[in-house]
């Protein structure tokens, strides 16, 4: 009789569990009115997407998508302009600040990025390990993420780095040990100054840096020309 009942409670759960609904993953949310953004910033002045230039006019821009020398061969901005958030350009202002007393200083190649650019570089990039996938959305989108680098201020150059910008390269990687001596100083030197100032490299790519906190900051679909 025991032995009966524990079957029928083992029927009865496996059917419980068996009737019951897959769990749904969350629909992406993406930001594309500049109304709903307005409100965000209203809402939490740290919202705000910050053009960088005008915040630190020291900063020099490379933005390569508003180019056609970049990874996709083709102009993806219609302008060379450069966003991020509040909290991340305050970040930024002490980064460039502790470097203009080494005689150094930051060029910015990417910064705040529109959803629908992302979307166009899954689609076409050969290596998918080295954009974001649309069904997450980027930091870029969020604009919570930059791409740049370090340059002597006297001569303007970038200071020797693992490789160029948008390398696909196993060398781009932020710990690849095959560099000499002096890009490897170069390289952890700026790793450590930049997570000092809350911006975390990406794994893969020296020159891709993250802002903690990201999370808290929605994806965002809104042009430059808008902003």
């Amino acid at each position: 009789m025991k032995f009966n009942i524990f079957v029928l409670f083992l029927f009865v759960s496996f059917s419980g569990f068996a009737q019951t609904s897959p769990i749904k993953p969350k629909k992406l949310v993406v930001i594309n009115s500049y109304s709903q953004y307005l409100s965000s910033v209203k809402s939490n002045p740290n919202n705000e997407l910050i053009e960088i230039k005008k915040a630190i006019p020291t900063i020099k821009l490379d933005i390569r998508y508003a180019t056609k020398n970049n990874f996709m061969k083709q102009v993806m901005y219609g302008q060379a302009r450069a966003f991020a958030r509040k909290p991340v350009v305050e970040s930024l202002k002490k980064v460039q600040s502790e470097l203009n007393k080494k005689g150094l200083g930051l060029k910015i190649f990417d910064g705040y990025r529109p959803y629908a650019i992302t979307v166009a570089f899954y689609k076409k990039a050969s290596d998918k390990n080295f954009v974001a996938n649309p069904k997450q959305g980027s930091k870029h989108n969020r604009g919570c993420a930059v791409d740049l680098t370090i340059i002597n201020l006297k001569t303007g150059k970038e200071i020797p780095m693992p490789t160029p910008y948008d390398s696909f390269s196993a060398a781009a990687a932020a710990n690849y040990p095959n560099v000499s001596a002096e890009v490897k100083k170069n390289r952890d030197f700026f790793i450590s100054l930049m997570r000092k100032h809350k911006l975390n490299v990406l794994e893969n790519e020296w020159w891709h840096y993250d802002f903690q906190g990201w999370q808290n900051y929605a994806l965002m679909d809104i042009p430059f020309e808008k902003l």
